[in-house]
């Protein structure tokens, strides 16, 4: 059976001055998968997310998304990517003076004409499907970190956009949380149909999360690995990757 290609990345390059940071990176994205974007830290994870949703311009190549430009889309095609993605930074990225339903609110009220009593119970029903339903009227500094990556989730869904990307959502969570939050994503995936792109180098998540993944590495400048990851763990002869998924010291 066919599957719809959502995100094609092409050739795509990125580097700052004189420093290249990665070069040659191509793969696509089907959709419905939870496809993860993983490596060592410093190889690129969070520019090429960042890439992707257009708030860097890579130095070579090219991303589509949904069919359109995702570098130099035209002002309406802009607008129409800006209402089909959704994106939860590492910290959550709340503002600290409104409570969580307001925060789920704001994507509502700039790209909807919905009334106010429409928006809050939309809000309300994204709160509900990341179980954080009795915390709506509180705030962020009232909520823990796993609460809070849980909120940015149900704001980046405000709009039902057809692609989520996520960046590092178990970083700094306990064993506990962390496996919660992977469930979460997967059942988002599964009941709703969402593509999810998942930044993270956390080996337990990543096997427990991931469809497909690319992995990224610093010294090579780019993708040494891409596929499934239970079989990367189990198959991959690249001995970065293999030490990766092995959680082993490189060979010296």
């Amino acid at each position: 059976m066919a599957t719809e290609t959502v995100i094609k990345v092409r050739d795509v390059a990125m580097g700052f001055g004189s420093r290249t940071l990665f070069k040659d990176v191509s793969f696509d994205v089907a959709r419905g998968e939870v496809f993860v974007i993983l490596g060592g830290s410093g190889c690129g994870k969070s520019t090429l997310l960042k890439l992707m949703v257009g708030l860097y311009q890579p130095t070579a190549g090219t991303i589509e998304l949904l069919g359109i430009d995702g570098i130099n889309p035209d002002r309406g095609e802009r607008l129409r990517l800006l209402r089909s993605l959704g994106v939860m930074w590492q910290s959550g990225a709340l503002f600290g003076s409104m409570t969580l339903l307001e925060n789920v609110m704001l994507p509502l009220e700039a790209h909807t004409a919905l009334p106010r009593p429409a928006r809050e119970q939309v809000a309300r029903v994204k709160l509900g499907l990341v179980g954080l339903s009795d915390a709506a009227d509180r705030l962020p500094a009232e909520i823990s970190g796993g609460m809070a990556k849980r909120a940015g989730i149900a704001r980046a869904m405000a709009l039902d956009p057809p692609l989520l990307f996520l960046d590092e959502p178990s970083a700094g969570l306990d064993p506990i949380t962390s496996a919660g939050l992977d469930k979460l994503i997967k059942d988002l995936a599964h009941d709703l149909g969402t593509t999810f792109v998942v930044v993270t180098h956390e080996l337990q998540s990543i096997l427990a999360i991931g469809d497909r993944c690319i992995m990224l590495d610093k010294q090579a400048q780019g993708m040494i690995a891409e596929g499934d990851p239970r079989r990367l763990r189990d198959e991959a002869t690249h001995p970065t990757v293999r030490a990766f998924f092995r959680r082993e010291a490189e060979p010296a």
